[in-house]
Formats: C-alpha cells, structure tokens, sequence
C-alpha cells in the first residue's frame, strides 16, 4: 500500500485527475483509428486539395471558437456534468463522419466531433489545477498526456492496416464504428468525476476575463500563436505528403505516428519532474524549436527511414508541453480557470485558424513550400517566447 501511495504521489494519481486521464485514453484510442486520415478519407470522398486545406482552416476556427463557451459551461456547470456534455456531442460528430455521403458532409461532423477535442480542453486543464498543487501540476498534465497519446502507438497503425484491407472508405468506418463505443464506455468513466464548482463573487464576463490575464500568459500565448501557425500549416498536408509524395503505404504512415508518440511518451516523465523542480522555460523553448523543425525535417525525406528520423523530431515537440500547460493553469485565477484556459485557445486557435488554407494555397505552388513556410514561423516564434518571458514571474503566481 505504502509503494501504491508513493506512486499515486510522484505521478500525481488523484482520483479526478485519473478519471479524466481515462476519458481521454478512451476517446483517444477510438479517433486515431481515423483522425490521422481524414484528409485521405475526404479526398476518397470527392473534396479537393483546397477544400482539404479549408477543412483544416475550419477545424482550427472551431477549436478556437469552442474553447471560451467550454470552459464557461465547465465553470458553471461543474466539471463533471460539462464532460458528459462534450462526450455526447462527439459522438454525434462522430456517426455523421461515418454516414457521410460526400465530403461537405464532414464538415457537419466536425461541428459535433470538436466539442470534445475543444470544449473539453478547458475543462480538462482546469481539473489538474483544481485537484493538484503547483508543484505536481507538470506530472499531473504529463498522466494526461501519456494516457491520451498511448494509444497513437497502436492505433493508427491499427487504421491503416484496416484501410489497406478495405479501403479508405470502409476502413475509416471501421474505427469511426469502435470510437463510437469507447466514447459510451467514456461517459461512465466521467461519471466517477466530483469536484465541486469554485463560486466566483461576481460574474466576470469575457473582457473580465482577459483583462484577468497576467502579462507573462500573454506573451505565452502570442508566441504559442507562431508556434502553433507553423503546425497548422502542414498538418493536414502530412498524411498526403507521405503517401502521395514520398510514397508511403498507409500502414506506413500508421507507424511514423506511433514512432512520434512513444518518443513524446519516453520523454514526458524525466522532463515534466524536472520542469516541476527547476523551472518550466528552458523545455517550453525546447518544444518551440522542436515545432520548428519538424516540417524542415519532413520536407527533407525523401525515404521511410528519413521520415521516421523526423517524426521522431516530431514526437520532440512534446517535450516542453505539460511545462506550457502547467505554465497556463499556474497564471489563472481559480474561480475563473476554466474560462481563462478558454479564452487562451479562443484567441489562439482564431489567429491560427487561417494556417491550413494558406498551406493548401501553397501545396498548389509547390508542395515543400508549406514546410519551408512553417519552419521559418516556428522559428520565430522560440524566439519570441524567449525574448519577452521572464522565468522569475512565472514561479510567482
């Protein structure tokens, strides 16, 4: 019992912190059986490299515009109730990808489908600040992570092979079909969730809450908005740049993914601790520079071995991310974290949200020109974040 007590504690395994964890093992397991190859699925489906490209754009504008109304409902709603929300409507989203008769219809699903990937965020943030002291709040968005990206290690490979048996078509219907069920089998896990509802002692509405944002959060997240332009500039290009360019089988493809999961899993541990010991920047600087590679590295493969070097640099970009996460939760008042949280990824996903359009357009001049255009937005933005965050203020709040 003692060493069970130990573990709980170095790893910070309290009871809402877990049942979150696994929630979003659940779900996470049931969407990377498809989510890497919705681009491929859109393009079996008829949609056109713009339309892909403006898919991306959209689901960025809705993670953005989802964020605030789901920390909100998580404020005022309460933790548990909210999630139980968030589940259903993804699951919603989820049986329209599945029925979809043609590309638009995707669009549709992704309305529903983001509620959990989006509105859900706050609230899950907002649970490790409530549950977990400042100084195991890094290990603690570290359990979340590693339970939420497990799964990358077996199920996109899982997909892919299914694709190659079926289809792009029937093989995504497949893993549509199984995250449909573990998001029921999630519901019940949420259930477990108790955590009682902070009053605030006058309601603050969204300017409140931006004015509440210290300056340190600020220039995090203006940085966050290069680093995260960068991502979503090739992110929906990354399926086709492997199989239609380099000439990757979808299996393939599958385990790059889980080549860059396990190496943000091998490093969460040993990088979380020490963030939560000696400091968060140095390893937030490690992940920007890390964001800013990647697309460098990929562009520059030109065989399987290659890629699977730069999704390694890929899986990298991990290693600073519960440091930036505990970083957030440290600087946000607790009667409005979840909110505060929201707003963050409102205003950073809106600015980002343009990203993947933009990446279509210059797929069409050139399909490297994306990566290229990525890794010199990345770069700028480690250098942002270094320049105008101060440690110091950080270890303050």
């Amino acid at each position: 019992m003692k060493n069970r007590a130990r573990l709980a504690d170095f790893f910070g395994l309290e009871r809402n912190v877990v049942a979150v964890a696994a929630a979003m093992f659940l779900l996470g397991f049931g969407e990377n059986l498809w989510k890497a190859f919705l681009p491929k699925y859109l393009e079996a489906l008829g949609a056109p490299v713009l339309a892909i490209g403006l898919f991306g754009t959209v689901r960025d504008f809705v993670d953005g515009a989802y964020q605030y109304p789901g920390g909100w409902i998580a404020d005022r709603w309460g933790r548990r109730r909210a999630l139980m929300l968030f589940i259903g409507l993804a699951s919603v989203g989820y049986v329209l990808y599945a029925l979809a008769p043609g590309w638009p219809f995707v669009f549709v699903g992704l309305m529903f489908s983001m509620a959990w990937v989006s509105m859900a965020s706050p609230t899950a943030f907002a649970v490790i600040g409530d549950a977990l002291p400042r100084e195991r709040r890094a290990i603690g968005f570290t359990v979340q992570a590693t339970l939420k990206r497990l799964p990358v290690l077996v199920a996109p490979t899982l997909g892919g092979l299914a694709i190659a048996a079926y289809g792009v078509r029937q093989g995504v219907r497949q893993g549509l079909v199984v995250a449909i069920a573990l998001a029921l089998v999630a519901l019940a896990v949420v259930g477990r969730v108790r955590i009682p509802v902070v009053r605030e002692e006058a309601p603050v509405g969204i300017r409140g809450v931006w004015r509440a944002l210290p300056a340190s959060l600020r220039w995090l997240l203006f940085s966050d908005v290069f680093i995260r332009t960068c991502e979503g500039l090739v992110d929906v290009f990354l399926v086709i740049y492997a199989t239609n360019v380099v000439g990757l089988t979808a299996p393939q493809f599958g385990v790059l993914i889980a080549i860059q999961m396990a190496t943000s899993i091998l490093a969460y541990v040993p990088a979380s601790k020490a963030a939560d010991r000696g400091g968060r920047k140095p390893f937030v600087i490690a992940t920007f520079l890390c964001f800013a590679a990647f697309p460098i590295a990929v562009v520059l493969s030109k065989s399987f071995a290659a890629l699977a070097a730069a999704f390694v640099v890929g899986g990298l970009r991990e290693v600073g991310e519960p440091a930036r996460k505990a970083m957030i939760v440290d600087l946000c008042r607790p009667e409005i974290r979840a909110r505060s949280i929201g707003l963050y990824y409102l205003v950073r996903s809106s600015a980002i949200a343009p990203a993947a359009f933009l990446g279509g357009l210059l797929w069409k001049v050139n399909p490297t020109l994306p990566f290229l255009a990525a890794g010199g937005v990345g770069a700028l933005g480690a250098v942002l974040f270094a320049l105008t965050v101060r440690e110091r203020e950080l270890v303050t709040d």
